[in-house]
């Protein structure tokens, strides 16, 4: 699903759910438990991410009393696009669940930034040939399964355990890039 067009706006998305927004900004939920979270807890879901390569912001709420938003989960897809290409592929549900837990465990006003989301095959290849231990030639990124991020003010390391507290997918560290790793797939963490 590249390049998908949408009439969605972030200005209709709020104001048309502005009492929706009043509601949750005064009962925020209590998430004391990622695995909860991930099952279902809380009345909204958001992600608040910054894209540096882009210079793009987003703050989303993309989930609502257990019902996904599907105008919110494009604008997060099309966030989280292949820059160098300027194409997009719909992020897989668990991983934006994944960078929402983690945000809601480090407890952090600070947005995370978004290092690499989805990647065309061909933006892959680039990268592999770069760097060939490092990216994985059938990578979880070409399929909308990962992200490679980091949170101003947290170490590599404390934001890998925030991810692995979820126990929902791969957490890599690489701490010489100062980035973690996060994909849906199976339970496993690398990296030092």
């Amino acid at each position: 699903m590249e390049e998908n067009k949408s009439s969605f706006n972030r200005r209709n998305f709020l104001l048309g759910t502005g009492a929706t927004a009043l509601l949750i900004t005064t009962s925020a939920p209590v998430y004391s438990k990622a695995p909860g979270f991930l099952k279902g807890a809380g009345i909204y879901r958001q992600l608040q991410m910054y894209n540096g390569q882009t210079n793009e912001n987003i703050k989303m709420v993309y989930w609502i009393e257990g019902k996904y938003i599907p105008d919110a989960l494009d604008e997060i897809s099309k966030f989280m696009r292949d820059w160098r290409q300027n194409r997009w592929k719909q992020i897989d549900k668990r991983t934006i669940n994944i960078l929402s837990a983690v945000h809601k465990i480090l407890e952090t006003n600070e947005p995370i930034q978004l290092l690499s989301g989805y990647r065309t095959v061909a933006t892959n290849e680039m990268l592999r040939k770069r760097s060939p231990r490092s990216v994985s030639k059938n990578s979880y990124h070409t399929l909308g399964m990962a992200a490679d991020v980091r949170v101003k003010g947290v170490s590599t390391n404390k934001l890998a355990k925030a991810g692995e507290t979820c126990r929902s997918g791969g957490v890599g560290r690489y701490s010489r890039s100062s980035f973690v790793h996060f994909d849906c797939a199976k339970i496993r963490s690398w990296g030092s």
